[in-house]
């Protein structure tokens, strides 16, 4: 696990420090994910997802160009199980970005007014709904029927859950009232009530049946089952709240569109309001906090959002989340408890991150027994001690964070904490690392040891095989760590050559504790399915540092295929090569990942890894946007200012229609959109007789906008 520098405040962390935070965040989160969506198993409360999330968000914002392509902000959700056919969405399921406090919510609105250009007497009307704390779910209907129903999965893929679906008694098969579309995909979630909660959990302890840890688990385990009568015999509900497909738009507002959903047949939360300011919408927050308590199901928060339909189209989305809706989270929840010892782990990447082991407390319904330190410089700043009594916070990680220590009850005896100079799993030199440009030493610790120690080979396993990268059923962390030692996985490529060496070994693994014929069989059936893996997933499993999803998704997508990639990684060694220059001027890509993807391919072992590795598994080239466009792959350089849209507004729009926007101009630029003011990059252009537009030629290139 990379070195977390979570104590820190995002306003007092070194751009170093900054960096190995949003790679710790990008791996929790994932982990987190993954727990919630794929396995209904969340070992944390949403107060502390939201608060890691929000952290995210907020370094991002201060450090934009350490920006990782696996930042949580461009994801969704996790893979859908095997278990279930898999649902392409033709609308992705994206999730909202969050609101703390009422500043948060201000700041929101000051953002759309600034992205539309409006001026400060402009009405933003915003629809104010409750956030339920349950399962998403999208029910497709054509001619009226239900034909489809589909988990939100990872965001673009979902579980077919259709059977299930159709014993919930909340959800019509047939769609009331008029004005219908003949295509109309209804989006909302999936939960259960209190009272109904506590039933079953008493039923499943009468059978020795599994007994539930909250509401959302049991609703999202209910929908879940293989068997479809099962999921009958759950008392689940369903909130409607949005939309995705459609064929065409019964009203022209948000508020519009959920009467619609009602006339329809469908349940809409009867909390759900529409206001015309900020003042308005936080009343209804306050208010419904209030209630909170008394509510027969779980809620979180309240939605906000953008009321005009046109507006929202506007507006757009960035990689997980809509520009147009903010979820208001209520607070977090703190405990006091004891630090019993303070142990060192070691990441993929040899930093050393320390934990806090605690007297397990319980918070908000959750046991709490880890908390993260971040590093030695965050354990020196709140002289955290081993015996020490603490405050915690569940703020969205997966384990918390420590946010006070209680000195008075210090013990006399208590010494400060020794931070380690050598890695506790190899026994190799640990140190920091020394920043060549500008001198400072990074504040994560890190073991020399390289891929000689077993700690960070381990780790670089379990990230090749987690739910982000070949997501291998059957074959997680502690198959890793076993396969591990007993030598029979070292490197990725040994996974694709498991069945083969079993097939020929004497002492099979199907003979081994904790394996049977079929679960080999499963797992060797799993792992062939993985030969074939989409071009980003390949390249986010390699584990390089600082690239991540979202940044493996923007290599994917500018070099589209394995064979383009390689051979420009390898040019791009070479600073004074285009392919240098291309390689930095991918919107989105940082110094810092440009030169760690440099520097594994200069790397001879890295290049066996991957080598190996591609004699077993083929990447799909990199799927493009199935809007038809005449900027479908092409690459736009925007330069000085815009008159008549915003630049953010100007770069989502080229994205929609499949363009790739680039920081700077290179003779594989196909536009340059030059407004007032463009100089060096305007004459670049001209230099290279690219093709020019103006603001105005540019508006009526692209025509309308296209249908997401």
């Amino acid at each position: 696990m990379t070195k977390s520098f979570e104590a820190i405040s995002v306003s007092d962390l070194s751009e170093q420090q900054a960096a190995q935070e949003l790679e710790r965040l990008a791996t929790l989160i994932a982990e987190h994910d993954r727990l919630y969506h794929q396995l209904d198993a969340p070992t944390v409360s949403d107060e502390q997802y939201d608060t890691l999330r929000a952290r995210n968000t907020r370094i991002e914002e201060k450090f934009s160009h350490l920006r990782r392509s696996d930042s949580p902000n461009k994801k969704v959700g996790a893979a859908p199980l095997d278990t279930f056919s898999k649902v392409k969405h033709k609308v992705a399921m994206l999730s909202l970005s969050n609101a703390f406090n009422e500043d948060d919510v201000f700041d929101f609105t000051q953002r759309i007014r600034r992205f539309l250009g409006l001026d400060e007497h402009e009405t933003i009307e915003l629809v104010a709904e409750p956030k339920i704390d349950g399962l998403s779910l999208t029910l497709r209907y054509e001619n009226a029927q239900l034909v489809l129903a589909a988990t939100r999965g990872d965001g673009r893929t979902g579980e077919n859950v259709t059977k299930n679906v159709l014993t919930i008694s909340d959800i019509p098969h047939t769609l009331s009232g008029s004005d219908i579309p003949d295509v109309f995909e209804i989006r909302g979630e999936i939960y259960m009530r209190h009272d109904d909660f506590a039933a079953l959990n008493t039923a499943q302890q009468n059978i020795n049946g599994k007994v539930f840890a909250n509401p959302r688990n049991a609703a999202a385990g209910s929908l879940r089952q293989l068997d479809a009568s099962i999921t009958a015999k759950r008392p689940l509900k369903f909130f409607a709240y949005s939309w995705g497909d459609a064929s065409s738009m019964p009203s022209s507002t948000q508020w519009g569109m959920s009467q619609a959903l009602k006339d329809f047949g469908l349940p809409i939360n009867p909390f759900t309001k529409c206001c015309t300011n900020v003042k308005d919408v936080l009343e209804v927050y306050r208010a419904i906090e209030l209630q909170r308590a008394s509510l027969d199901y779980d809620i979180d928060g309240i939605v906000y959002k953008v009321n005009r339909l046109d507006w929202q189209n506007r507006l757009g989305f960035v990689s997980r989340s809509p520009r147009w809706a903010i979820a208001h989270k209520f607070p977090a929840e703190k405990a006091i408890t004891l630090i019993k010892d303070i142990e060192i782990q070691v990441g993929r990447t040899g930093a050393l991150t320390p934990v806090a082991k605690l007297v397990p407390i319980t918070v908000g319904g959750v046991v709490v027994q880890n908390a993260t330190l971040h590093n030695a410089d965050e354990i020196a700043r709140k002289d955290i001690r081993i015996g020490d009594t603490v405050r915690i916070q569940r703020a969205g990680d997966v384990i918390p964070q420590v946010i006070e220590v209680l000195k008075d009850e210090r013990p006399q005896s208590s010494l400060p904490f020794q931070f380690p100079n050598i890695c506790p799993v190899c026994g190799s030199r640990a140190a920091r690392e020394v920043n060549v440009k500008t001198g400072k030493s990074d504040a994560v610790t890190r073991c020399t040891g390289g891929l000689t120690c077993p700690a960070q080979a381990k780790e670089r396993l379990k990230h090749f095989v987690s739910r982000n990268a070949f997501d291998i059923e059957g074959l997680g962390a502690k198959q890793i760590e076993t396969f591990y030692t007993q030598g029979c996985v070292v490197a990725p490529s040994d996974i694709f050559t498991l069945k083969q060496r079993n097939d020929h070994a004497t002492d099979k693994l199907q003979n081994k504790e904790g394996w049977g014929d079929l679960s080999v069989k499963n797992l060797f059936s799993a792992i062939e399915k993985r030969r074939k893996i989409s071009f980003d997933r390949f390249i986010y499993a390699l584990g390089i540092r600082y690239i991540g999803e979202t940044t493996s998704r923007l290599l994917a997508k500018n070099y589209s295929s394995i064979e383009s990639f390689i051979a420009a990684m390898n040019a791009a060694q070479d600073e004074t090569d285009d392919a240098y220059n291309e390689l930095v001027s991918i919107d989105g890509i940082g110094d810092s990942a440009a030169q760690a993807l440099i520097e594994f391919f200069r790397e001879d072992h890295n290049v066996k890894v991957l080598n190996d590795l591609l004699q077993y598994v083929t990447p799909d080239p990199f799927e493009t946007s199935d809007i038809s466009s005449p900027l479908q792959g092409k690459t736009v350089v925007f330069t000085g200012s815009l008159e008549q849209m915003s630049r953010s507004e100007a770069k989502a729009i080229a994205e929609r229609y499949g363009a790739k926007v680039a920081g700077s101009v290179s003779q594989k630029t196909d536009y340059v959109v030059a407004g007032p003011g463009a100089g060096s990059k305007l004459k670049k252009a001209q230099d290279l007789g690219l093709n020019i537009l103006t603001e105005q030629e540019w508006i009526l290139f692209i025509g309308a906008e296209p249908k997401l």
